[in-house]
Formats: C-alpha cells, sequence, structure tokens
C-alpha cells in the first residue's frame, strides 16, 4: 500500500547532523547573549513596600481561619480603611498598567534588546541553511486531491 520512508544516509549526514548542531550552539549562544544583554535595576523602595503589603495581606487572608476573629477585622480594617488604609489607593493616584509599563524607558528597551537577540540568530540560521542546503529534497508528501488523484510534491530547501 504505502511506501516505505526512507532517508538517505547524504542527508542525515550532511543536511540534519549539522543543522541539529548548528541549532544547539545557536540555542546556547543566544542564552549567553541574552544574558549578557540583561540589565538588572535595584527595585524602588516604595515598589517593595507595596509588594510586602500586598504579601502581608495574602497571609492574613490565608490565615483567617487560625486566628481570633477580632484580630482578623481589626488587622482587615488596617490595611483596607479607606482613609488610611495601607491596600487603599485614592482613585486619582491608580495609574494604568500600560501607562505605567511604558513610563520607564529601560522596559522598552530591555523588550527591544529581547527582540533584536531573537531575530538576528533567527536570520542568521535561516541565512545559513538557505546559502548551504540549497537544492536537498528535504521530504516527498503525498497529498490526495478531491477527485482523488495522487498528487506528489517535493519540498525543497531554498
Amino acid at each position: 500500500m504505502a511506501e516505505d520512508l526512507v532517508l538517505d544516509r547524504a542527508i542525515r549526514d550532511w543536511v540534519l547532523i549539522p543543522l541539529s548542531v548548528v541549532m544547539v550552539l545557536i540555542g546556547v549562544l543566544r542564552y549567553f547573549v541574552s544574558k549578557l544583554m540583561r540589565s538588572y535595576q535595584t527595585p524602588d523602595r516604595k515598589v517593595v513596600k507595596e509588594g510586602q503589603v500586598v504579601l502581608r495581606a495574602r497571609n492574613l487572608r490565608a490565615a483567617a481561619g487560625f486566628i481570633p476573629t477580632k484580630s482578623f477585622w481589626s488587622r482587615r480594617v488596617y490595611f483596607t480603611n479607606e482613609e488610611n488604609g495601607l491596600l487603599h489607593v485614592p482613585k486619582g493616584q491608580a495609574q494604568n498598567p500600560q501607562a505605567q509599563m511604558f513610563s520607564d524607558p529601560n522596559m522598552a528597551m530591555d523588550m527591544m534588546k529581547k527582540n533584536i537577540s531573537m531575530i538576528v540568530p533567527q536570520t542568521l540560521t535561516f541565512t545559513w541553511v538557505n546559502f548551504f542546503f540549497s537544492g536537498f529534497v528535504a521530504g516527498k508528501y503525498v497529498f490526495h486531491c478531491l477527485l482523488s488523484v495522487s498528487c506528489l510534491l517535493y519540498l525543497t530547501i531554498g
């Protein structure tokens, strides 16, 4: 019925093995380049304090069944009081998350660095594959058309 697809030894030795090795090496190189391009920022004291308050409120909610009810409600008021609660944010001070993201120029720069570190190796890999492996038959696929006519399609790289 169906023919067995056998991988030619020349394609295996001269195409698949070098491609596999190069892809692994590019992945390792991409990792180290992205590690070098990563920027480290000292966190803002206010942001760290807000994060700790949220963590404390989360722990309070998780431990609600283990502490006395009166203690829970007093701590809840301490966090959520509308006048001076730690978690209360006045309506005028709330910032849109997207506006907050673009207010920091370093964040946009980091996103661009990540994109470049992915685009450049991808482009170089495609160029390398096109240059060295043009003309090889990568696969043979059989498609059955609507009229049950078999069509052969040879896919070539390049």
